[in-house]
This record gives C-alpha cells, sequence and structure tokens, in this order.
C-alpha cells in the first residue's frame, strides 16, 4: 500500500505532527475468509499476501485474523493479520506484510485514514490482547516513505531489514514509444533481438497451469537457485474468481513453450508473482520479449499504475535485468525495516527475541546454501538503507 502523491503531500505532515487523528472515526471489523478476499478485490492497495486463499496456505501454522476498517458507514480499507504463537504460549506476535491496505490510494485523506487504521490496529493487537504488533510495508512509489515514518512517530521501533531490499516498479502508464525510450540501452537492444527470432506472445487460461509448472520445474533443477518462494500456493490463487486470480502467459517459438510468467495483477500494483524459461530462451531473448508484452497487456487491460518486479535475492544479473526494464521512467525503491511495537514491555521483548532467532537461523541456513557446490550463489552488493530508515 503507498499513499498517492497528492496525498502524501497533503497529509503526510498532519499524520506525522497529529499521530492520534482521526483514530476514533475509523473502526475495525473482523469477517470471514471468503468475505475478506471478495470484498479486498476492489481495493487500490490488494497484493497476494493480503490475500486469505494466499495466507491460509503459505503460513498453515499461524491464525489468519482478517479485518474491515470503517468510517462513517464506508470501508475505506483493510488489514490481514497473522497471528504467530510464540513457543510454549509465552506469547503472540501480530504480523501484517504489505499493509494494512486503503481501498483508495487516491483519496485525499489517505494519509489520516491509514493512521486511523493503525491505531485500531494497536488497540487491538497491543492494548487489549497484549501481542507484539509487527508490520512490514510496502516499497513506496514516493520519494518520502509517508507510511513508515508515520509508524515511527506513533513510537514503533525499528526492527529487521530485508538482506536486498530494493524493488524494481515499471510505470505502465507510458506509450508504446515512451515505454521503449525508457528501457535501458542494453535492455531495448535485446528486445530488438527478440523480435527477430519469431516469437509467439500468448495470454493463456488457467487450465493451462500444469505446463508452467513443469516449465518452473525444469528451469529450478537447471538454475540451482535455492527457491523460498509460495508456489505451493498457486492452485488455490487460480482457483480464485476475477479480479484475483492472477493472469498466466507464454512465449512459444515454433509452437514449443520457451517461457512464461504469471503476474497478480488486481489494484494499482500488478505483481510479477513467478517466472519460468526453457534451456533455448536465452539466445532467444525470450524473457525480454515475454515482459515487454506483459507491460503492454497490464497497461490496455488493468486499472494498475505500476508493474512490481519483486526483487533479487542477492543475484546481479536478476540486478541489470530488471533494473534495464524500470529504465528512466520507473522506480528502484527499497522495502522499509520491519516496524516493531508493544504496550507491555514483556511483550516486546518476547517478540523481538523471537524475529531475532528466526534471523539466526535464516542466516545458518543461508551460510549452508552458500557451501553447497550446485547452488547459485548470490553476488550483488546491498545497496545502503535510505536515511529515513537508519
Amino acid at each position: 500500500m503507498s499513499l498517492s502523491a497528492g496525498a502524501a503531500q497533503n497529509d503526510a505532515e498532519a499524520m506525522v505532527s497529529s499521530p492520534t487523528r482521526m483514530a476514533a472515526g475509523v473502526i475495525a471489523r473482523p469477517v470471514d475468509g471468503q468475505e475478506w478476499d471478495t470484498v479486498v478485490g476492489g481495493f487500490d492497495g490488494v497484493c497476494q499476501e493480503q490475500l486469505f486463499a494466499f495466507a491460509s496456505i503459505r503460513w498453515p501454522g499461524v491464525k489468519v485474523e482478517p479485518r474491515l476498517f470503517e468510517r462513517l458507514g464506508r470501508i475505506v480499507g483493510g488489514s490481514l493479520v497473522m497471528v504467530q504463537r510464540l513457543p510454549l504460549g509465552l506469547s503472540h506476535i501480530a504480523i501484517i506484510k504489505w499493509g494494512p491496505m486503503l481501498a483508495d490510494t487516491n483519496a485525499q485523506d489517505g494519509a489520516l485514514l491509514y493512521q486511523g487504521m493503525i491505531e485500531a490496529l494497536v488497540a487491538e493487537y497491543a492494548d487489549k490482547r497484549g501481542m507484539m504488533l509487527s508490520i512490514l510495508p510496502h516499497a513506496s512509489t514516493q520519494d518520502s516513505h509517508v507510511e513508515y515514518r508515520s509508524l515511527r512517530a506513533r513510537g514503533f521501533k525499528r526492527g529487521a531489514t530485508l538482506r536486498f531490499p530494493d524493488r524494481y516498479l515499471v510505470n505502465l502508464r507510458l506509450s508504446d514509444e515512451a515505454q521503449r525510450k525508457s528501457f535501458g540501452q542494453t535492455w531495448r537492444r535485446q528486445l530488438n533481438k527478440s523480435e527477430k527470432s519469431e516469437l509467439v506472445f500468448e495470454h493463456a487460461g488457467a487450465n493451462q497451469l500444469d505446463a508452467f509448472k513443469a516449465l518452473y520445474a525444469a528451469m529450478s533443477d537447471r538454475k540451482q537457485f535455492p527457491d523460498y518462494s509460495a508456489f505451493d500456493t498457486l492452485d488455490a490463487l487460480m482457483a480464485l474468481d476475477q479480479p484475483l486470480r492472477p493472469e498466466l502467459f507464454f512465449v512459444r517459438q515454433a509452437g514449443e513453450l520457451v517461457a512464461g510468467a504469471l503476474i497478480f495483477k488486481s489494484g494499482d500494483r500488478a505483481v510479477y508473482l513467478y517466472g519460468a524459461t526453457s534451456d533455448r530462451a536465452l539466445p532467444l531473448r525470450a524473457g525480454y520479449f515475454l515482459h515487454w508484452h506483459v507491460i503492454r497487456w497490464l497497461r490496455d487491460h488493468t486499472r494498475a499504475s505500476w508493474y512490481d518486479l519483486g526483487g533479487t535475492d542477492g543475484f546481479h544479473g536478476l540486478h541489470q535485468f530488471k533494473k534495464g526494464m524500470v529504465g528512466d521512467a520507473g522506480l528502484i525503491r527499497p522495502v522499509p525495516p520491519v516496524a516493531n511495537f508493544a504496550t507491555r514491555p514483556l511483550a516486546y521483548a518476547l517478540g523481538a527475541g523471537a524475529f531475532a532467532a528466526r534471523e539466526a537461523y535464516n542466516e545458518l541456513r543461508r551460510q549452508i546454501e552458500a557451501v553447497r557446490p550446485s547452488r547459485a550463489r548470490p553476488d550483488q552488493t546491498p545497496s545502503p538503507m535510505p536515511e529515513e530508515f537508519q
């Protein structure tokens, strides 16, 4: 969820200087998973991590609690909260990833509505239920991350950061000519070469998901990238009704499948979920051809303003590819640190300790992966975090 430029400029100072303003005007209402997924499909800020159908499979060990927010009888936003029980039942952590979401990111009072949602979450999970509340906002499309600043002003403390936090965002609201001009010179040259390879772009149906899975499995074996993704949620996502069902795209040459992509296209930010290529894709430059046509399809068939390519997991080659596609008109923005809050000191100590233990485990797993000779190793130098995240 990122506020529009107008809303951010109008309300940023008021939100930071008056953190409790409008809190009483925003009311939280718990709903079941089916109602949640139906309602948030129309939100500007919707993303797959905030879907019940996704989270209930991706995180089977947590309790998933969807909550809609209303003001003056109108739904203004929502947040999918994952409640994680700590070992021995000592405490619980309320975790929100890429939320809370605004229904309308262009709302003139959007920044204050966001603050109202945060107040409602603090009241329920920190004050009433004694948990640590942990929030990871989206990378912002604005120069300053207004949401993260408001969390810190409210008393949230800086938590863990992603090792490679940059996210790559393509501007979808350009003409073909302007988009091609925006691409990096190397990226544009590779695209030109791909268009001479007799490739065919195809918008595929959900009934062709098995073909994509086979292509993905073959690519994973070939590249030996460690896969920490939520690939096992695909069946549930593809079973969703529109507009939440991801879109599947293929590139073929002489009828043979050489590349594919699954794209989450609801809301203001379309997201590249998964991609796969065959051995033949690299010399054909099929990835360039695929993304070029996906960008044009998203522009012409969705209301999204941005195409979120995700991160790089530390691989320099991915950085170069995505940076060239983002080009001059797009953005490279970091995901902010996790923001943690607890009313009770013991709840904060237990929650922060649990996160520290998890980070230590993840670091150990990375070191084990690094010594496996068959595994690809990250080779990208992390970018320094902006001063506002220090």
